[in-house]
């Protein structure tokens, strides 16, 4: 009867180990996030002996087995940088910065059947079609499940290669051997190395895999693109240094009864951060939206209550969306509070400060807000436009469908200034609005085609709206 391996549980957010399971982690704090793996290799006696008398001899001997290597000054390094790669899709190439940069590597995450492996096919179809060898590693699905999807694209993807393969070493080697200028792995949860006793998708396996895809694509100029899964939490599944690895991290978001994506870039080493792409899915794969403003604002009432338009800055193109409230009287003892794409506690604050500053309750009201679009409201600019939208539904009065408003509203009531508001008005403008109410102190000294009009508090602009 052999044995049975000796385990430990390892934190899937910080990489910590412990010897027996515990429902917090104690290094970064977080719940549930202990699970189980087959314990690392002993050290070898001789191993253990030599690290031993290294750390007896003092710092001096820490280095003891390496060697010197050459260094150089900065201004002695020659080279130029690389032209980007562009894939066609124009929202995909903006996220990133302009196009591929040879020799990156990029992780793309997102929910399950958000949209993942049909923009990366998209892509690779794309950049075969421009002269990019593309290599495509299936670890999830068979190579006639990934035909099928090629199969009902617009963009022909029959000449991508194509793999199913979950050995590391393997897709290392055969990359190496057909030199591809682009090598997607989808995903980084299924491949595994042999060098390491973990299952696929452990602490240990993700960051080593990636570590060696990562070392992979510097060393032969290979961009290389990796699918990764999320938490329930929205988290980016395995160990947090995935992220640190990597050049850049897109976030593919959306809500499943929508046919628009968002791919977001939350890290970017050769570009912005914080920038979006908007795609409609469609029955042949993700079409880029030029205009999101246009999407967001397509479907709106412009003589309903309730409803209030803003501005808001993504990465660095403004974004026109459609905040929707409703004030309704409470069915039950206590009110609800129910926000869809905003902070519950900015909610709060918010109507506690229509409460106290404008005499608008609503202690005896259901409140339902809503931002249009499966978009997240956190730009502080939006608050003049929650605002506006739940005292146009406590008064079921409209507010103007060619009105935008931009303010941080403060505990005092006060209405206070948002950057970058000449861009902010100049896409309204665009979009055919007519006036912007914002801080008094906010007014650009250039507004073309939009007439600006200054309020100080969230009473005075209230007055305006509805007196």
């Amino acid at each position: 009867m052999t044995a049975r391996a000796r385990t430990i549980y390892r934190c899937t957010n910080c990489g910590a180990d412990y010897p027996r399971w515990a429902g917090r982690c104690d290094i970064c704090g977080e719940w549930n996030t202990l699970v189980e793996e087959a314990a690392p290799r002993v050290a070898s006696a001789t191993g253990l002996k030599n690290a031993a008398s290294r750390r007896a001899a003092g710092p001096g001997s820490l280095g003891a087995g390496g060697s010197v290597a050459p260094t150089q000054k900065l201004r002695d390094v020659v080279g130029a940088a690389e032209p980007r790669w562009t894939t066609g899709l124009a929202e995909f190439d903006f996220v990133l910065g302009g196009g591929l940069v040879p020799g990156s590597m990029v992780l793309i995450g997102g929910e399950p059947g958000i949209g993942k492996s049909t923009i990366l096919l998209q892509v690779a179809a794309r950049l075969e079609q421009g002269g990019h060898r593309t290599l495509y590693v299936s670890g999830e699905e068979s190579p006639l499940q990934v035909r099928l999807r090629a199969d009902r694209l617009s963009d022909k993807a029959s000449d991508v290669e194509l793999m199913s393969e979950t050995l590391l070493e393997t897709v290392i080697t055969t990359a190496s051997s057909i030199s591809p200028s682009v090598l997607i792995v989808d995903s980084i949860q299924t491949v595994f190395t042999a060098d390491l006793d973990g299952a696929p998708g452990s602490v240990g396996q993700v960051r080593e895999c990636a570590a060696r895809l990562m070392r992979f694509a510097k060393d032969t100029g290979t961009t290389v693109f990796v699918v990764g899964h999320v938490t329930r939490d929205g988290g980016i599944a395995g160990p947090k240094t995935l992220e640190h690895i990597v050049d850049t991290v897109l976030y593919f978001e959306g809500e499943g009864m929508l046919d628009h994506r968002i791919l977001r870039a939350n890290k970017n080493r050769f570009g912005s951060v914080d920038e979006i792409g908007v795609f409609r899915m469609t029955a042949t794969g993700l079409d880029p939206v030029a205009n999101p403003s246009e999407l967001f604002l397509g479907d709106r009432l412009s003589h309903a209550s309730g409803s209030a338009v803003t501005a808001l800055i993504e990465g660095s193109r403004p974004v026109l969306i459609e905040v929707q409230g409703l004030a309704a009287k409470a069915g039950f003892g206590t009110p609800q509070r129910v926000a869809t794409g905003f902070d519950n506690r900015r909610l709060a604050l918010l109507l506690a400060v229509l409460d106290k500053r404008a005499g608008l309750s609503f202690s005896q009201l259901d409140v339902f807000l809503n931002v249009v679009g499966g978009v997240r409201l956190q730009d502080p600019a939006g608050d003049l436009a929650v605002a506006a939208a739940l005292a146009s539904s406590v008064y079921d009065r409209p507010v103007g469908a060619d009105a935008i408003f931009l303010g941080e509203v403060g505990l005092g009531g006060e209405i206070r200034p948002v950057s970058q508001s000449e861009r902010r008005l100049a896409e309204a403008a665009k979009m055919g609005m007519k006036m912007a109410y914002m801080a008094e102190r906010g007014i650009p000294s250039r507004a073309a085609g939009i007439k600006a009009i200054g309020v100080a508090t969230v009473g005075d602009l209230f007055r305006r709206l509805f007196q």
